[in-house]
Formats: structure tokens, sequence, C-alpha cells
């Protein structure tokens, strides 16, 4: 009995120790999977085919692939459309908008503006406030777009009656959207026209009309099948000739309005109205514009109703940059299998895209960085090297704006230009690419330096330009010789490697090609660089996916015909294309949090001026800047060279030098709050460019004009010249000047203008006020500035709100043999302005006062008004010529 208890006992004993050795053994094969897990290469499905044939569009929810159906041309009459001519009119769209939130009057100025069409955008107007249509025996407007075209029809009988009067009489068409709602007629007729509309329907299997005369980019006959989204159509019905169908759908389901006709009836969701009822062409939608297909054919309709003047060519370039090719994690780089997967898309690519060729940026510091797998795959790109084209990033992939130095940025730029030549890689492309943009813009002038000696860079590309978003605003710009293209991101980004983990999910992706973000842009820009990188190659390769679906789409759905230029030739084509964007606009690094990451930390806004004296020339600026200097708080820019105490940056070449070359120009500040640092150029009054410039870059300042009788400054500008040995003012009296005929010399007209143009104060004013308030502006009577500086000098000091207030009664002296105000120095003897400042001259010819009189009399009479609506003071001398005349 006590041998059965122990034989019992160890029996027990060895089954919990079984137990614990199977529970150890668990938890060991558990670590053990994790680890393997955790460090194995990720399984995962095949990568995703591209799309298929055109008619391979897969509608939600179904599946499965489609063929395409084709629609049989509609067998109408024949009718006489008449051609659109509306040259009599400015290219500018006038957009009604129902309010400036509205998604879709949002979405409708930004399609606009991708396509670089200027347009105006007003809240639909109520009665009485319809805006100017025309100026003098010009029309103001291209074309008229109604975000809710009832507010077009439901007009009061004037505006109504005037609108389609210039319509009609200038040739100008009007675009309408017809959103339906729960409060809407489910049947009604469209007021003042033979045209019905069946609303709050679902529709499907979308159809392109063929015989639809604004096709253009639109490709006819294709059928985007499945249920449309939403169940808020609106499908037009009438019997009048004038109305062709564009786009037509089916009813979801038998429970289709009666009088629509049969369950797979087609109904027109967009119709054109040909004009043959009122002489007005028009397109309406039966929507808004969330249906890709919707801003195919807006497009399509701003181009046809405006004769083709608002309207870009078929022509579309693409190129896509691989940057970092040899740059990326394990485990993310690209294998034998993915570089031949390249190789192969590019090769069909190019049988759809002429000259097709991935373009492919490299770091050779970390040329074999990967698995010997993704080495292997290096090599197999050096071994096709002379298949693609290659562009230079830094050889440690750095950020320029980091180094100051250009020597330290030149040997990066070397060091991987060696690496490039020991591995027979192309060095003659004349582009690069910073990395994350750095340097480029804001710019980094060492950057500029060292690309250019080392490598001859003579193009680059940036997204960065004005700025990142919005996207459609991008633009190109050339610096220093080299030309900075816009470049577009497509969706994939360094993390976006595998398909089923897209952000947001993979319809997303194919939302963003078929007929989305991706698409438009190729849509809307006759050039685009697209970023991709190393990593959207391996993995899924989703970079192949995206591309190959793109082309496919664009050529299914469009008549656009894509090509691929290397990118010194696509340089080349974008600023014979965008003429207008050759000079920059350069902006202020430290309103955007973007661009001040990326700015070099030596720098600082702090060096940009607080106010500017703007001119015109003549008028008392230089007396201005010596009195504004006197200041113990107002510091001035530091003279120059060439022009003196003016920098004249903002109105001629010296603006091509670039931001750092401005902030040379002013001291770093001892005190950020209470310093007001400012420069004086005379000629920035009435210079085109300048407020537009000023505003971008010191988008804060104050801006200080000095006036005086524009007749007395057109006779010392005169004179001025004379002085000069201006051979016009010395062979010509003032008074053969300003009244010189057209026919004139050129050299005689161009005085003439220097002495009569600055003189249009209003004029030039109001462009100020176009881009700065009207409290950061400041009008200071020259004639007082002459009499008594004191006082013209309190206002100013109120105006900028500088302290401490500065006694300039204390600081200045008359002096009588000069016969103005100077500078009290020690021992109260006058320090005045040189000999060239304060001339005097012959007294003004009568008839010669007269006629300019006479000339500015409206300009002065426009001065009047601004000064009145801005609440200024008005100028004595102005006070004086209008009691000297009949002026009222």
């Amino acid at each position: 009995m006590g041998l059965w208890k122990l034989l019992r006992g160890v029996r027990q004993l060895e089954l919990h120790r079984l137990i614990l050795v199977l529970i150890f053994f668990c938890l060991l094969s558990m670590a053990f999977l994790a680890y393997y897990i955790s460090n194995s290469p990720k399984i995962k499905e095949a990568p995703p085919l591209p799309f298929s044939e055109c008619g391979g569009v897969v509608a939600a929810g179904d599946g499965v692939q489609r063929a395409p159906l084709f629609l049989p041309p509609f067998s109408g009459r024949l009718r006489t459309v008449k051609p659109v001519d509306n040259s009599r009119t400015e290219p500018v769209v006038l957009v009604f908008v129902e309010s400036i939130y509205s998604q879709l009057g949002q979405e409708i100025v930004a399609i606009l503006e991708s396509s670089r069409f200027r347009c105006r955008t007003e809240i639909a107007p109520s009665k009485g406030d319809m805006p100017t249509l025309m100026e003098r025996d010009r029309g103001r407007y291209a074309l008229v777009i109604y975000e809710n075209i009832l507010k077009y029809v439901n007009l009061d009988a004037w505006n109504r009656d005037l609108l389609d009067k210039y319509c009609s009489e200038f040739s100008v068409g009007i675009i309408g959207f017809f959103k339906a709602n729960e409060n809407s007629l489910l049947s009604a007729q469209l007021k003042g026209f033979p045209l019905f509309l069946h609303s709050n329907l679902g529709l499907r299997d979308y159809r392109i009309n063929p015989a639809a005369p604004l096709l253009y980019i639109t490709k006819p006959n294709e059928v985007e099948q499945g249920p449309l989204p939403g169940d808020d159509w609106t499908v037009f019905q009438s019997n009048h000739s004038t109305y062709e169908p564009v786009l037509l759908a089916s009813t979801k389901s038998s429970e289709a309005l009666a009088h629509l006709g049969p369950h797979r009836a087609l109904h027109a969701t967009v119709i054109q109205d040909l004009g043959l009822h009122d002489g007005i062409q028009r397109v309406l939608f039966g929507n808004n514009l969330s249906f890709w297909l919707h801003k195919l054919i807006f497009v399509d309709a701003i181009a046809y109703l405006t004769g083709k003047r608002l309207c870009l060519s078929l022509e579309r370039h693409i190129l896509v940059d691989v940057d970092d090719i040899f740059v990326g994690k394990e485990g993310t780089r690209m294998k034998v299998s993915d570089v031949k997967a390249l190789l192969n898309t590019q090769s069909k690519l190019r049988t759809l895209v002429p000259n097709f060729t991935f373009n492919l940026g490299f770091s050779g510091k970390f040329y074999y960085s990967g698995t010997e797998e993704e080495d292997e795959g290096d090599d197999m790109l050096l071994q096709h090297k002379e298949e693609f084209w290659w562009f230079p990033h830094m050889w440690s992939h750095m950020q320029p704006h980091l180094f100051h130095n250009v020597s330290v940025l030149s040997e990066q730029m070397r060091l991987n230009k060696l690496f490039a030549q020991e591995h027979g890689i192309p060095t003659d492309m004349g582009y690069a690419v910073s990395p994350h943009h750095s340097g480029v813009y804001p710019v980094h002038s060492q950057l500029y330096e060292a690309w250019k000696s080392i490598w001859g860079i003579k193009v680059t590309s940036t997204e960065e330009y004005p700025h990142l978003r919005p996207a459609r605003h991008r633009r190109g710009y050339i610096h220093n010789g080299i030309k900075v293209l816009p470049r577009q991101t497509c969706g994939l980004f360094t993390h976006t490697i595998f398909y089923n983990e897209y952000p947001g999910g993979s319809r997303e992706l194919d939302k963003s090609i078929r007929g989305g973000e991706l698409f438009l842009t190729v849509l809307l820009n006759p050039i685009s660089i697209f970023m991709t990188h190393l990593s959207n190659y391996g993995n899924d390769r989703l970079g192949l996916y995206t591309f190959e679906s793109l082309v496919k789409f664009v050529q299914c759905w469009t008549n656009l015909r894509l090509q691929t230029l290397p990118p010194l030739q696509l340089a080349e084509k974008y600023f014979q294309i965008f003429p207008e964007e050759r000079d920059p606009l350069w902006q202020n690094p430290c309103h955007d949090k973007r661009h001040k990451d990326i700015w070099s930390k030596e720098k600082t806004c702090d060096r940009l001026p607080k106010f500017l004296v703007v001119g015109p020339q003549k008028t008392g600026t230089t007396a201005l800047h010596l009195l504004l200097t006197l200041h113990p708080a107002i510091i001035s820019s530091f003279p120059s060279p060439v022009t003196f105490e003016e920098v004249q940056f903002f109105n001629g070449p010296n603006y091509h030098n670039g931001i750092d070359w401005y902030m040379d120009f002013f001291p770093f500040p001892s005190n950020v709050s209470t310093d007001f640092m400012f420069e004086k150029s005379a000629n920035y009054f009435d210079t085109e460019l300048v407020p537009k410039r000023a505003a971008a870059l010191v988008p804060r300042a104050k801006i200080i004009a000095v006036l005086i009788n524009p007749v007395d400054r057109a006779y010392s500008w005169y004179q001025h010249q004379r002085a000069h040995q201006d051979p016009a003012a010395i062979n010509y009296t003032f008074h053969q000047v300003v009244t010189a005929g057209p026919s004139s010399s050129k050299e005689l007209l161009v005085l003439q203008s220097r002495c009569l143009k600055p003189g249009e104060y209003a004029t030039h004013l109001e462009r100020w006020l176009v881009h700065f308030q009207s409290r950061q502006l400041y009008v200071v009577d020259g004639s007082l500035l002459r009499s008594n500086p004191a006082l013209v000098m309190e206002g100013i000091q109120r105006f900028l709100g500088v302290t401490p207030i500065f006694n300039y009664t204390q600081a200045l002296m008359f002096d009588e043999s000069k016969g103005f105000w100077c500078q009290r120095m020690e021992g109260g003897r006058p320090k005045c302005l040189g000999k060239s400042k304060g001339r005097k001259y012959l007294e003004m010819a009568p008839e010669t006062r007269a006629f300019l009189m006479e000339y500015y009399r409206e300009h002065n009479l426009e001065l009047l008004r601004l000064l009145n609506r801005l609440g200024q003071t008005l100028p004595s001398w102005l006070r004086e010529e209008l009691q000297s005349s009949s002026w009222s």
C-alpha cells in the first residue's frame, strides 16, 4: 500500500513536470513565431494589376470588368450652330456663386485657377446688383457661370434683360448647374425656356453623346457603367431643336417616372443649348461637379463657349521622377524582379507615351546599403543605366539650406559626381532635385552657385513655389540662370508601398487615378513633373500600377496626346507656354511654416523693412529720407554704391538678385519691436509691378507717398534731366516735351512719359490699394513738408506708431540761403542737402502751366475723391488748385 502511494506521487510529479514543460514549449514557440513575423519579409499578395482596356471600368460594388458600350449617333435634323466669336471681350470668367463658402463655387474657381484662366467671383445678385459688364466698347467677361442656374432664370426683368443683351451682343455663353435637394419639385419647367427638369432621380450607366458639338478633350462613345453616386440627379427633357444632349444615363430602377419613358431609356443629365431659342449658347448640368466626368465636360464647355480662347491645347507632357533611387531602409528597396518590372512597364508606356522614360535621382553614398537581394537590384539598375534618365541629389541626401559655405556644398556634389563617373551614370542632363526641396525655394543662393559650378545645372523643380498648397497655385520661375519648374505629387510617398494599406484604402488611390486628383492634374496642366520615390517601385510597385493605369485611363476617356521630354527641353516648353512666369514673385519665408523650416537659420525676416517711402520722384523724398533718419528708432537701409540712398529692389533688375541680396541692405535690428527699418526708392510709386512685389515680401509694411502739384513735379523732372544732359531735354523746350504728339521721336516720348505719367497720382495710388489696405497708406503733402517739416513729421510718427515721439522742431532750422529747412548741428550750424536739391528754375511759361493744369484736371479730381474716400487730409496744393479753378 505504501509502495502504491509512492508510485502515484511520482506519477503526479512527472505529470506536473510534463505540463510545465509543455507550457514552456508553447511560450517559446510563440516568442519564436513573433520574432520570425516581425523580422521576416512581409507576406503580401501579388502587386495589383494596372487597368486593362478602356471598357475595364469597374462599377462600385460590381467586382467585374465590363466591355465598353457604344452609343449610336443621334439622328436629329441638321442644325446650324452660330460660331462663337467673343473676341470683343476680355478673357475673364464671371462666376456667380451662392456664397464664398459654397463647395461647388470653390470647385468651379479651383478648375479655372488650375487652368490659369482669370476669373471674378460675385455673390449671385439680387435686384440691382449686376456688376458692370462693359468698359467702353469691350465686354469685361468672355463667359458667365452660375453655380445655381435658378439664380439666373429668376433674375428680375431689368437685370435679366441686361445680362441677356450683353451675352447676345458679345457672343458670351452661360454655364449653369442645378443641384436638386429635398425641396426641389420632382418635375418643373425651367422659367422662360422650353425645357423641363425632372429631379431627385437615381441614375446609372453614363454615356457620352458623340454628336455633342462641345466635345474637345472628352473622347466620345465611352460609357461609365454602374450606378451613379446619389439619388439627387436631374435630367432634362425638351422637344426644341436648340438642345443637344451631352451626357445621358438611364434610371436605376423601374420606379422611374412614367413620363420619362421606359426604364432603360436614355435621359440627358448635361445638355448644350445651341442658341437657336434666344441667340445665347449655354451648357446646363443636372448635378454639381462631384462626379469626375462632369469636370471633364465642364472644361470642354469653357473651351467651346469661349471659342477656345480659354482652352489648353491637347498636348500634355509628363515626367516621372523617381527620387532617392539608392536611399531607403532594408525591406523597402528594389530587387532584381522590381527592376525588371520597371523596365517592362517603361517599354509598355513608350508605346502609349512617346519617349517615356523614368528619371532616376541618386545619392551615391547609399548605393549597396540594402539586403543582398536589394543590392543585386542596385546592380541591375546600373547594368541598364542607359535605359533611364538620371539626375543628382546630394551625395549624403543632406539638406543644402543647413550649409552656408559654397565649398562644403560643392564637395558633397563632387562626391556624387565622382560616384556617377565611376559607375557610368550620365552626368549631362542639366537637371537636379534638392532633398526635401531644401534651398530651391526659399532660395539658398549657395545651392544655386554650387549646382552651376559642379553639375552645370540649368533646370530643377520644386513643389514649394509659391506654396505647397493649394497645388493648383504652383508655378515656375527663373533664378540665377536656373529654370525652376513646378513639381506635382501623385499620392505616392515613401510610406505608401502596399496597395491594401494605402491611406484611406486602395479605393482612394484608384479614385485619384480614375477621374480624381491625379487625373485632374494631367487634365489641367500642360506640363506635369511627378514626384515618386524608390519605395514606390519595390514592394507592391504602386508607382508602376499608378502611372500605367493613369495613362490608360487618360487615353480611354480623352483626346489628350501624352508625351515625355527630357528636363531641359521640358523647361523650354514650359516657359514658352507660360512666359509670364519667368520672373519670380518673392514671398516672405516667415509667413509659411514649411518655408521657414527649409530656410537657413542664419537668416531672419527681421531684416526686412517695416515701411517704404515710394516716391514719386522729384517730390521731396530725399528730404524726407534725411528727416526720417534723424529719429533714433528709425533705421534706413544701407546706401548703394550705384543708386546711393535708394535700394531700387522691387522695380528693376535688382529684384532678380533675390531676397538675400535685399536683406543685406539692412542691419540686424537691436530691438525688433521698437526698431523701424525702412527704405526709400522714389521710382516705386508709378512702376506697375512694384505694389504686387512689395506686398508679397512685406505685406504688413506701411507705405508713404509724397505728393506735390503734378505740374511742378513734371517741370522739376524736366529740369533734372537737363542737368543730367538728357538729349531730349537739351534739344526741346518743356512746352514742346509735354505737348509732343504720338508721332514724335521715341526719345522725346520717353521723356514726356516720365514727366507726365508719375503725376497721375490717383491711378498709381489705386494700384497700391489693390495690394495694401488703406490703413497702410499715408499721403504726405509735399508742399507742407517743405514749409513746415516738423508738423509733417509729427503726423508720420503717429502713422508709423514709432516711439518715442521725436521733437523735429528742435532738430531742424531754416536756412535762409538755401530757402528750406536743414538739420541743426552742434553750435547751431545747418546741415543741408547737396547742391542738386532745391534748385531754382526759370518760371514755367504760363501757357505751359495752363496746358498742364488742364491735363491733370481729371486726375486731380480723381485724387480728391480718393483721398476723401480714404479719410486723408487734402494736400494744400490740391486745395489751392481747386480754389483757383472752377472745379467743384
